[in-house]
């Protein structure tokens, strides 16, 4: 079926709902890997042709045609930006406590919005650049010093950190979307408890929510992963080595688990 026809029969399902698809805010995008490049063809519906975009905002998200998450996390660097010199000018009159609920109204609530999917990005770092930033302006430090032990001690996640734990989360809840090992017969090797990780060469497949949550999961500590059928203390117990440890990249999570 053409996309052309799609299209019509999308129309023609709107209409018998009384609706109308307005074809002047209707694109599309053409999802490609950096190494290929986008084929040109034409969507066209009711002699109007379709724009096709190399990037969309969808539910909050800005996505581009090649899913690095660059224009998505561009654009809320300057929230982040305007949240530090908030944070900045209020420091001198807020306490500790009072300067945290700022910063989980106006750092947190922006920074944590679609992080499974743009966490993996490399772009992220930026992110956490700022993050660091704000932490030391809360505590007082300078830009120099080390911020790694005020994470702890205020129980705030770093970046990495807070993706990991969205992402054990995720898997979680969505229980029903992954396989152990023990279930797929042909597997052999490995710890039959992990779930089953897909055969991929795809790095832009590797890095989605799907596989690396697939991933973080089997590195997981075994007496943390154990607790997977009951949320509240699976979710505890997260959190806990989640604050303990802090970690500020995946390689530390990994290693970590692996001692």
């Amino acid at each position: 079926m053409s996309v052309n026809k799609i299209i019509q029969g999308i129309n023609e399902w709107f209409n018998t709902k009384l609706l109308s698809l307005n074809l002047d805010k209707t694109h599309f995008i053409h999802f490609v890997t950096k190494n290929n490049s986008s084929i040109d063809f034409n969507i066209i519906h009711e002699n109007k042709k379709i724009a096709n975009v190399y990037n969309t905002k969808f539910l909050g998200l800005t996505l581009d045609n090649i899913i690095s998450w660059r224009i998505h996390i561009v654009t809320i660097i300057p929230k982040l930006s305007s949240a530090s010199f908030i944070l900045r000018v209020l420091k001198p009159f807020l306490s500790l406590d009072s300067l945290k609920v700022v910063y989980y109204s106006y750092v947190h609530s922006v920074m944590t919005y679609g992080l499974i999917f743009w966490g993996n990005s490399h772009h992220s770092n930026i992110i956490f650049r700022l993050q660091k930033r704000i932490i030391k302006i809360i505590v007082g430090i300078r830009s120099r010093d080390s911020c790694r032990e005020h994470f702890k001690n205020l129980k705030i996640l770093p970046l990495q950190s807070q993706y990991i734990h969205s992402l054990l989360l995720f898997v979680i809840d969505n229980g029903d979307y992954f396989k152990v090992n023990s279930a797929i017969h042909n597997i052999n090797t490995g710890n039959k408890s992990n779930l089953h990780l897909p055969i991929s060469d795809l790095s832009v497949y590797q890095k989605e929510t799907y596989y690396t949550g697939i991933g973080v999961f089997n590195s997981l500590a075994s007496q943390i992963k154990e607790l997977c059928h009951n949320r509240n203390q699976f979710k505890r117990a997260l959190k806990n080595f989640s604050y303990f440890h802090s970690f500020y990249n995946l390689d530390e999570y990994v290693s970590c688990n692996k001692m």
